[in-house]
């Protein structure tokens, strides 16, 4: 399975109004898109998500938790995350059953790409979810990791790449979980990690433009899915050259 979301065709139609900012969905549907006729994804079920959170300056998202294994990356604006200061581009990663937060953004707002491999009913908020976190976490420890902001790379600085450069942001653990960060020169190609080695792949389109051989080029924050049994990611940077981040989940756990 491969899924693409070009970001001007989610932003024109997908984009609502939330209580204090906006959402858009780019791939699957959430407990508000999501139609009540639909059938639920079965636990554990690769079911991929995607949504771009915008909240405006001061908004507060309290101590929560979900079913499911998710990265956020910040992509715009600047808060807190917990007790880490966030701002472009930061990526935080929690287990599902591991609460974190609060999110608080800072005068400027905050925007925050969700990406999850598997279906997740809400958000639970502390403390009045602790008994449903402790019942449903079982074994399993608390896992949270967070890398701090690096600025997305500028297209007059991808363009005056020499040759493609690829660095770890997360190195790869035991169970898949992995994150990589490609700046490409225009024209260079791209060759991602295996997927089969954890539990899919969420791509982000930081800078530039991405061709894919059978895809329209795709701009700047565009995002792909890729299953565990699907070849590894294979395109080209645009005429500005691209920079991307590629996620990896952790397998069943």
């Amino acid at each position: 399975m491969r899924l693409i979301a070009d970001s001007l065709t989610a932003r024109e139609t997908a984009r609502r109004r939330t209580a204090n900012g906006w959402n858009t969905t780019f791939i699957g549907a959430n407990r508000h898109t999501r139609a009540a006729s639909d059938p639920v994804p079965e636990p554990g079920a690769l079911y991929p998500m995607a949504f771009l959170v915008e909240k405006e300056a001061s908004a507060v998202v309290h101590p929560h938790f979900h079913q499911a294994d998710q990265f956020q990356v910040v992509i715009g604006g600047s808060g807190q995350l917990g007790r880490h200061d966030v701002a472009g581009i930061a990526v935080h990663y929690t287990d599902a059953w591991s609460a974190y937060g609060p999110i608080v953004a800072a005068n400027d707002g905050i925007a925050w790409f969700t990406l999850r491999n598997s279906w997740d009913p809400g958000a639970r908020y502390m403390p009045g979810a602790r008994a449903e976190l402790r019942a449903g976490r079982g074994d399993r420890r608390h896992r949270e990791a967070t890398v701090a902001p690096e600025p997305a790379t500028t297209t007059e600085v991808l363009s005056a790449l020499s040759a493609p450069v690829c660095h770890a942001v997360l190195e790869p653990g035991t169970d898949g979980l992995a994150g990589w960060r490609h700046r490409l020169p225009p024209g260079a190609p791209l060759r991602g990690a295996d997927p089969a080695g954890g539990g899919g792949q969420f791509w982000l389109l930081l800078a530039g433009s991405l061709a894919l051989a059978d895809h329209p080029v795709l701009p700047a924050q565009s995002c792909v899915f890729v299953s565990p049994d699907t070849a590894a990611l294979d395109g080209s940077a645009g005429e500005s050259g691209a920079e991307l981040l590629c996620l990896q989940f952790p397998t069943n756990h």
